[in-house]
Parts: C-alpha cells; sequence; structure tokens
C-alpha cells in the first residue's frame, strides 16, 4: 500500500458530516432557549413519555407521510433516546429472560443489535431468520417458532419467571427484530405480500407520492387486522430514529405502537429516573419540525444527496464489478433508499480476505458479510462468507467511485489468480 494513498470508508453506517444541519439547529436551539417558557420546559426532568410538543408533532407527521387509514394519534407515541436506546428499554420492560422463548432476527442483520438482545438475557437464544428477496422467509419462522413452543411446553415454561407482572407490563413469548424498509445491511425492501403474511391478512396498496411511504408499515398492518389486534397491547412497535434524518448526536428518538404498548414503555425504570431520555433535544427538534426547518433538510438536503450518492455508488458497481463476477440483489430503480449495497462475491471468493486485503493493499475499510451474522446463530445455514456491504453515505462523494474502483483491483487480482 502506498503511503500517499487515502483511506477510503465504506464502511461507516455515519451521514456524512457535510449533510449534518448544525445552522438548523443552533437556530432551533436558539428560539427554544430564548423563549422563557420553552427554556423552562426544554431543561427541566421530562415526563415519561416525552416531550409532548413533539409526540404531537411527530404523530401529525407519520399521519402525513404513511397515509393509515385514521390519523396516528399522540397516545400512540413515546419519546426515546434513540433507536439503539428503545430496543434496549423494549426487551427490558417486554421480555423475560427465562419465560420469553427467542428473538428471531432477520438475517443478514444489523450487528450492533445483537449485543443488546445480548445484555438482555438472550445469549445463545437469538436465531437468524433467512431473508430472500422479498424479505423474510415466513415458512422457515413458522416452522421454528413451532418447534420453539413445543419445547417450552415439554419444559414447562408457561409463565414469566423472572418479571413481576405490572399493570403497564405485559411479557411476549417471541420477539421478531426486522427492518422492512431497506433494511441493514441487504437494503431488502419486504414485499408488501411478505408484510401481509406476517399476519396472513390484506391492507391497502402502495401511497404513490413521493414523499408518502410506498407500504403501510407493520405497525399499521397490526393496527387494522381484523378490524384491530384482539388484545390492547398489539403485537408491534416501530422503532424510529432522528440520527439519520437530523444528526446522530441528537440523540433522539421515537416508538410508535398500541397506547397501552407506547406507555408501558414509557414505564422503563431507566426512563422513569428523570423522565424522558432526552428532553432538551426533543424540544430543539420539535422547532425544527414546526418552522418547516426539517422538511426543508430532508427534502432539499438528504434526499437528493442520498439519491445522488446510490446512483454513483452503483454505477461504478456495474461497471468495475460486475464484469468480475459480482453480483447484487434484485432491487429496482424505484427502490433505493437506505445506506448500504449489500454484494455477492463470485464463488471461490472469501469476503474476508478480500476485506483484509482491500485495507491492506488498497486502505480501503469495508464490512464482509460475517459481520453481520446473527450472534450465536448455528441453525439457520446461512453462508454470508461471500458477502460484502458498502455504504454510500459516510466517505465524500467523490471518492465512492475511487473506493470501488480500487475493490475492483482487490477482487480482480484474486479471480485472475
Amino acid at each position: 500500500m502506498s503511503t500517499e494513498q487515502k483511506p477510503i470508508d465504506l464502511l461507516a453506517g455515519w451521514p456524512n458530516p457535510g449533510l449534518l444541519p448544525p445552522t438548523r439547529l443552533e437556530t432551533a436551539a436558539h428560539d427554544v432557549l430564548q423563549d422563557p417558557y420553552l427554556a423552562k420546559q426544554s431543561l427541566r426532568y421530562g415526563p415519561d413519555e416525552g416531550y409532548h410538543p413533539l409526540i404531537e408533532e411527530i404523530a401529525r407527521w407519520l399521519t402525513r407521510f404513511y397515509c393509515p387509514k385514521d390519523a396516528i394519534g399522540p397516545e400512540r407515541i413515546c419519546i426515546t433516546g434513540g433507536a439503539s436506546q428503545n430496543l434496549g428499554c423494549a426487551l427490558q420492560v417486554f421480555t423475560d429472560p427465562v419465560y420469553t422463548r427467542n428473538v428471531w432476527m432477520v438475517a443478514p442483520t444489523y450487528f450492533r443489535a445483537c449485543p443488546i438482545i445480548d445484555d438482555n438475557g438472550f445469549g445463545g437464544r437469538i436465531k437468524g431468520v433467512p431473508e430472500g428477496e422479498e424479505g423474510i422467509d415466513i415458512d422457515y419462522l413458522r416452522t421454528h417458532i413451532a418447534k420453539s413452543e413445543e419445547d417450552a411446553v415439554r419444559n414447562g415454561n408457561t409463565e414469566p419467571k423472572m418479571k413481576t407482572l405490572y399493570s403497564w407490563r405485559k411479557i411476549y413469548k417471541h420477539v421478531i427484530y426486522a427492518v422492512p424498509t431497506f433494511a441493514n445491511p441487504s437494503g431488502c425492501l419486504m414485499s408488501l405480500a411478505r408484510r401481509e403474511q406476517l399476519w396472513s391478512s390484506k391492507i391497502s396498496g402502495p401511497a404513490r407520492n413521493r414523499f408518502q411511504a410506498r407500504y403501510p408499515r407493520l405497525v399499521d398492518i397490526d393496527r387494522y387486522l381484523d378490524g384491530g389486534p384482539v388484545s390492547e397491547w398489539g403485537n408491534t412497535m416501530s422503532n424510529g430514529s432522528f440520527s439519520k434524518i437530523i444528526a446522530p448526536g441528537c440523540r433522539t428518538g421515537w416508538a410508535e405502537a398500541t397506547p397501552k404498548l407506547a406507555w408501558g414503555l414509557s414505564q422503563c425504570g431507566s426512563s422513569r429516573s428523570g423522565g424522558a431520555p432526552s428532553q432538551l433535544v426533543a424540544s430543539m427538534v420539535h422547532q425544527m419540525l414546526t418552522s418547516g426547518s426539517f422538511e426543508e433538510h430532508l427534502r432539499g438536503t438528504l434526499l437528493p444527496s442520498y439519491e445522488k450518492r446510490y446512483r454513483r455508488l452503483m454505477q461504478s458497481i456495474q461497471a468495475r464489478l460486475v464484469p468480475l463476477g459480482v453480483t447484487l440483489p434484485k432491487l429496482h430503480e424505484d427502490t433505493a433508499g437506505g445506506y448500504f449495497i449489500w454484494l455477492t462475491l463470485p464463488s471461490g471468493l472469501n469476503a474476508e480476505e478480500i476485506r483484509t486485503a482491500a485495507l491492506e493493499e488498497e486502505n480501503l475499510t469495508i464490512m464482509a458479510g460475517w459481520q453481520c451474522q446473527v450472534q450465536g446463530d448455528d441453525e439457520s445455514g446461512l453462508d454470508l462468507s461471500r458477502n460484502l456491504r458498502l455504504s454510500f453515505a459516510w466517505e465524500d462523494f467523490d471518492a465512492l467511485d475511487d473506493g470501488v474502483q480500487r475493490l475492483a483491483k482487490v477482487i480482480g487480482s484474486k479471480v485472475t489468480r
């Protein structure tokens, strides 16, 4: 490797610093802190469920974007400290490390979710569910859940063992972790048919407006199936975050679910100790939403920038890697999104060897497929030894093609041996 060769990072799943809105955040902070009433509210301990003005604005924003049959009410929203923090809180409140049988993760998966799940007592019981071109393998999931239930009944695991059943808590037998839209790392968009199969029911078709969601969310399907869930708790939680659409340092997100489940989530002990986990920044985010600053940033900066980045990386892959035998998932032109592109190397090549060589020989950082395995899973039989994940979000735009060119050099040297 030349010591003069500039490092290129196609691994980091972070927004490029040039896409962050410090001026908009500064304006929002100024507006909040210069208003005596808003400053008082934002600098105090917040209510358990979070900053109410932001809850109400998120409910309106989600209604506009996802277009459910009925408006989303604020009672369905709980403010969180971001998606990762909230995953931990949800597991703390709604699972029992003995009674809850398994956590099922669509595989390949977001690798940093595994330690969060493991920290909540599920080591050895995190199971991978293979992902196809349309999303989660429903038949595999159903078969293995049925087997898990048989084992639980045979072992007398019929009631929660570790958690107290407060009025705001329900203990679920199974947890499914999925990213239905532009999954990390595969970029897969779970089809409408596959989403419906999780509940075996039909929901309205995709929205057509570019600034509306393509498919209904799982939380919306659960909301309307057969007139609504039988239990007031429901079966689904949507876990959202402003980390990628404003800034990771905001550490602010939201969860949407039935009012009962949303309230139960807000009663997590770490949230009740001081209230909402993001009171000050939540007030700033609210200011950005109500002033129109957030929408301007989303539509004027993020969407065109990420689309441009995606097109640049895809064009480079098509020109430089596909001729070497590298293949991609069958994603359509109108399904671009997320941060990542998932590649499969030609037969005979090993992703870890390519990753190591790319770093040592070309100063290029990428992710090998094994890093996206479900931690401890040895049953799904998923082989990721030939997969790579490339990110188009973090590196400077002009470096994307150069990064693929370096990767092509490494792969080409292996193919021609």
